[in-house]
């Protein structure tokens, strides 16, 4: 079974992340002609991976029978990688990209499920995409996850990733006509991704943790802000060399608690650079707890997988 699907639009979409706090839930209306409201964003302490009783106590006081609910694989739980769009029939791609990434992935092909997602061509040349984005993850991890929820006598609707959330705070930011560049950090490390038309054209994982770009040591802090800007600088000039048709208008910071690292950023970059507070895209008169930036950073991932109205589902 693929992570992805067709479905109709949903409503009500709960979604539910883990981090190491324990785990995060959100749920996002969309309201026409105006910002999407966040309905809830609640956090739930937990020292260890949850347990099916754990979640099932969670997804009663959310009242998760009442919604589809989603669920954000970490960015350890799969591989994310470029692949050239193989020439053959839609019925026949998932079996040539599985053959593409078999000496690619650092487990066996066989013991992969994977999905993919079109890297969009230039519009403007008539041409078919040449690339696309293959995921893929271990079979034991979806069907870890998949039993988790069941044994916790939740329906879960859908699997999600980290860059497609990402991918839908960045597009409500995007400047018509040209790309944004989005900039998160999490546990695991930092997230890159860029977008253009709503579309995900680049991601790219930086091994910088929350906890280095929050460090107080100026010295040991500046190492890492080095690191991120070096890092920054190799993919953005890289992707203006493979898509020289989009033009990446801004870098924007997804919420951070300090603002020394978009401070680094601002004078060390050659584009301009954003800090996001969500209360710019979100109405957040429902949450007031998320007025905070660290709140913020906390529940960025989840309140972006909670935005997908009409995507794939499982």
């Amino acid at each position: 079974m693929g992570f992805f699907k067709k479905t109709r639009k949903t409503s009500g979409l709960l979604a539910i992340g883990f981090d190491a706090g324990g785990v995060c839930a959100a749920r996002v209306s969309r309201v026409p002609d105006a910002k999407p409201v966040v309905d809830l964003a609640a956090a739930f302490p937990a020292k260890l991976a949850p347990t099916p009783e754990a979640l099932d106590k969670i997804a009663r006081e959310l009242q998760a029978l009442q919604y589809q609910v989603s669920t954000l694989l970490g960015g350890r739980d799969y591989q994310m990688l470029a692949v050239e769009s193989p020439n053959v029939q839609p019925e026949e791609l998932k079996a040539a990209v599985r053959w593409r990434l078999k000496d690619m992935l650092d487990f066996h092909v066989d013991d992969a499920t994977i999905d993919v997602l079109d890297i969009p061509a230039d519009k403007n040349a008539n041409t078919r995409p040449s690339s696309m984005f293959a995921i893929a993850a271990r079979n034991a991890v979806i069907e870890a996850r998949q039993s988790l929820f069941a044994s916790a006598k939740v329906n879960l609707a859908v699997i999600d990733i980290p860059e497609m959330a990402q991918r839908n705070i960045s597009a409500m930011l995007e400047p018509e006509g040209r790309g944004l560049a989005m900039l998160s950090f999490a546990d695991e490390g930092g997230l890159l991704t860029v977008t253009f038309g709503a579309e995900l054209y680049l991601s790219r994982r930086i091994d910088v943790t929350l906890a280095q770009v929050l460090e107080t040591d100026p010295d040991r802090r500046n190492q890492c802000f080095d690191r991120v800007t070096l890092e920054l600088q190799r993919s953005l000039d890289h992707f203006d060399r493979q898509f020289h048709y989009v033009n990446v208008s801004k870098l924007v910071l997804a919420p951070l608690p300090s603002s020394a690292l978009a401070d680094y950023l601002s004078s060390n970059l050659y584009m301009p650079v954003d800090s996001l507070n969500l209360a710019s895209v979100f109405d957040l008169s429902k949450v007031p707890d998320l007025t905070g930036l660290a709140a913020q950073q906390r529940h960025f991932l989840t309140l972006g997988a909670a935005l997908r109205h009409e995507e794939m589902v499982l």
